[in-house]
């Protein structure tokens, strides 16, 4: 009688792909096939979607991978998540865990590593572990305040509208467009009159030399002036006058006795007044001053 029946067959090529499939999940899940992890223990209130098989990465680098997961039905406690980690992963006292997800919809753990690497935690130990906000969670937290923020958007775009449909605003472009080509006629211009001053600032110089020149000039001359001679024929004929000023006032003088002798002055008014009484009466009896007669008769 032959062991290998086709039973028998039949039986080993099940057990052999029942085995394959076993091992063939495990990899599929990202569990290693061979047992090199030392197994630890996170504490959570929340796992938020955390899995088995879901990746765990310390500062960013995968480093085992999420075995199972305990939930308390009863309610109290912490769910419990047990976390595969490398042999070669050392994990120091005060070390935290974190659930991220992403905008795919991924979930992954992360170790925040602690202070004291000298320090470890023994395989088997629990560890806290908490939610990180992610950007989704950030992005849900700002849900109420942009619901507040939409009704003013809409005023404000309606007030917008408005603005772009008022018949004013395209008047104003054209007003802007109308300023801008006067700017740029203004410019054309500046840089005309620009061109002429360059043209014209040679000449302006040459003028403005020969006025230096002349300066010099005067200055040169000027300067052969002896002001020395100068200022003494002025304080001399100076001394002239104060002279002549000091005889004026003087009445030992002729001038000075004419300007300061009122016995003068009265008789010379009383002469220009009978001289002044004379030609009245001469012009009023001129007979009697002048004798006149063709057959040289004597007037009575």
């Amino acid at each position: 009688m032959k062991f290998f029946t086709k039973e028998v067959q039949i039986a080993c090529v099940a057990i052999l792909g029942v085995v394959v499939l076993f091992f063939g999940l495990q990899f599929l899940k990202g569990l290693s096939l061979f047992s090199t992890e030392d197994n630890y223990y996170v504490a959570f209130d929340d796992i938020s979607g955390l899995s088995a098989s879901s990746p765990v990465y310390a500062n960013g680098y995968k480093v085992g991978v999420v075995k199972g997961i305990a939930y308390n039905y009863s309610g109290e406690g912490k769910i419990i998540v047990q976390i595969g980690l490398d042999k070669n992963m050392r994990m120091s006292k005060g070390s935290t865990a974190e659930i991220e997800s992403d905008f795919m919809g991924n979930v992954k753990m992360n170790i925040i590593l602690g202070g004291n690497p000298l320090d470890p935690i023994a395989a088997g130990d629990t560890i806290m572990g908490n939610q990180e906000s992610g950007m989704l969670a950030k992005a849900a937290s700002m849900v109420p305040a942009i619901e507040k923020m939409l009704p003013k958007i809409d005023s404000i775009l309606t007030s917008v509208n408005t603005l772009l449909a008022d018949p004013a605003l395209a008047n104003s472009l054209h007003n802007v467009n109308t300023i801008t080509d006067n700017l740029a006629t203004t410019s054309a211009q500046i840089n005309s009159l620009s061109a002429q001053l360059n043209k014209n600032v040679p000449g302006m110089l040459a003028k403005a030399n020969n006025v230096l020149d002349n300066t010099d000039k005067l200055t040169q001359d000027l300067s052969t002036i002896n002001v020395s001679e100068t200022m003494s024929k002025v304080n001399t004929t100076l001394d002239n006058v104060q002279k002549l000023t000091a005889k004026l006032n003087s009445k030992e003088s002729t001038l000075g006795l004419l300007m300061h002798d009122p016995q003068l002055y009265n008789n010379l008014t009383a002469t220009m007044r009978d001289a002044d009484s004379l030609m009245i009466d001469l012009k009023q009896h001129p007979k009697r001053y002048v004798h006149f007669s063709i057959f040289g008769k004597k007037d009575k």
